[in-house]
């Protein structure tokens, strides 16, 4: 099947090439995406889940990347209240520690006033000896600094772009691989098999964007045939998860002694996640895992901290995902740069802009930076419209989520109040369209454990492309740290019974 010619043809679904497929849509281009598996099933759902400047880039003298990150913060906040919330980090200090005070006062200080901060507070001195924040930690660290940035569902922010770039117009096709992509005729000739059932397509786009994040060079080296391609360093970071180790809101910044850092963050509630670490990844992206080294590492780096141990049999589950840095040269994995790189060449003719690099809390300016390239390429259409708009669910006001919960439990009021704070924080105002007319528990379907009900997974199948139990479970939702293994095959066993059903 030939499909009509596309303005922009964008290869991979995480948070570079949906947040570039819905801007190029929001202006008018006609626009194709593929992702050859679920969106954000990369390097976009192992994140840390942060909205952050990036205090530790100040060290390497990365300015510009932290000035844009840290306007991003409350930007992204404003667009998307529902995914992304303000969160207070404490980083506790003692004499002889890896930084002096006076280089971490320097760096909150520019973290304070380089960025434009409007809502989030600014940063203030801990004694820990009085401090709610110095109770789970040893009594060595009577002093900390607080400071601000924000907390985001990472593998939401990827769906909710490719949902709204759908919205707009643009063809989405998750589970779809890119085979070969030519010129031909002055047009790219993308051809694309669909994973799930097997049907071959051919399109047309007068422009290609290679998205691809981890896999950008095997894109080149498969795709386009050009053998030589390496500009990417992949650099793998892992995380662990453990049940709730304080129950203060605010999350810890440790610094280690060998320079790295290690953040302690509240998660889903019941829960405290553990991480980054970072390492160069020598293998294929799709088979990374954390390493028992990994592992080890940062159950000792945050017991180094805490009063209580950080075990390994505390651990209920773990992350790993690869980061695909521009290759700078730099001689360690976690003094690589953080910086995007986006690369304009043509290939006989047809316009190919390569994306290198970048993080969660810049993929929005990439977006414009991409639009920029793109308009020079091909013809400018538009303006730049996403500054000022909502992700889907997020239009209310950056610091109205309570409001908006309570709206939810006046409107169902047979839901209880960690349910409706679950179901705005995952779709903010499209919670009632999820909920529908139900006006009792026995309306909302089939109950699978914990608060997933079938009225939700099918949402997620009618609205958010799931196809599987590992897409609802890890990715729209983080319902397989609740739920049972028999609980999670009886979710996976519903979605396989529907295949019929599922429409994009």
């Amino acid at each position: 099947m030939v499909r009509q010619a596309h303005d922009l043809f964008i290869i991979g679904g995480g948070i570079n090439g949906c947040g570039i497929a819905r801007d190029a849509a929001g202006r008018g281009y006609t626009v194709a995406l593929a992702e050859m598996n679920d969106f954000a099933s990369g390097t976009s759902s192992g994140a840390t889940k942060l909205i952050h400047g990036g205090l530790r880039y100040l060290e390497h003298y990365e300015f510009r990347l932290v000035r844009e990150s840290l306007m991003e913060r409350e930007v992204l906040w404003s667009m998307a209240p529902h995914i992304i919330k303000p969160m207070r980090f404490v980083l506790p200090y003692h004499k002889g520690g890896v930084r002096p005070a006076w280089l971490i006062r320097l760096g909150l200080f520019l973290y304070d006033h380089l960025g434009g901060r409007k809502l989030l507070p600014s940063t203030k001195v801990l004694d820990m000896r009085t401090d709610p924040a110095g109770k789970p930690l040893k009594a060595l660290f009577t002093k900390a600094f607080e400071y601000s940035d924000g907390w985001v569902d990472d593998a939401r922010m990827v769906v909710l772009n490719a949902r709204d770039a759908a919205d707009r117009g643009a063809l989405v096709m998750p589970r779809t691989k890119v085979v070969s992509a030519r010129q031909e005729n002055g047009l790219w000739s993308i051809e694309t098999i669909d994973g799930l059932t097997g049907r071959a397509e051919l399109h047309r786009a007068r422009m290609l964007v290679n998205a691809a994040g981890p896999w950008v060079d095997a894109v080149l080296r498969s795709a386009l045939r050009q053998n030589e391609a390496r500009n990417v360093r992949l650099v793998q970071g892992s995380h662990i998860v453990v049940r709730k180790k304080f129950e203060d809101p605010r999350a810890y910044f440790f610094q280690n002694p060998d320079n790295r850092i290690i953040f302690a963050i509240p998660y889903e509630g019941e829960f405290t996640l553990i991480g980054t670490t970072d390492r160069d990844y020598p293998g294929d992206p799709k088979d990374v895992q954390i390493s028992a080294e990994e592992t080890t590492y940062l159950c000792n780096a945050a017991s180094e901290y805490f009063n209580e141990p950080v075990r390994h049999e505390d651990i209920v589950w773990t992350y790993s995902a690869v980061r695909p840095l521009f290759d700078d040269g730099a001689s360690m994995a976690q003094e690589a740069t953080r910086d995007y790189v986006l690369k304009v060449e043509r290939v006989d003719g047809s316009p190919l802009l390569n994306v290198f690099g970048g993080k969660l809390t810049t993929y929005r300016r990439l977006s414009e930076h991409a639009l920029e390239k793109i308009g020079e390429a091909i013809g400018t259409k538009g303006n730049p419209w996403t500054a000022k708009s909502s992700l889907p669910g997020g239009d209310f006001p950056a610091e109205g989520y309570e409001a908006e919960v309570g709206r939810l439990k006046s409107r169902y009021p047979f839901l209880g109040d960690a349910h409706a704070r679950r179901l705005v924080r995952r779709y903010g105002t499209r919670a009632s369209a999820l909920l529908g007319p139900a006006a009792a528990p026995k309306d909302l379907g089939r109950h699978f454990g914990a608060e997933l009900y079938e009225v939700e997974v099918r949402y997620l199948i009618d609205h958010e492309w799931a196809r599987s139990a590992q897409d609802v479970l890890w990715r729209r939702t983080k319902d397989g740290l609740l739920l049972t293994g028999e609980e999670a095959a009886a979710v996976e066993e519903y979605m396989a019974e529907r295949p019929a059903e599922m429409a994009g």
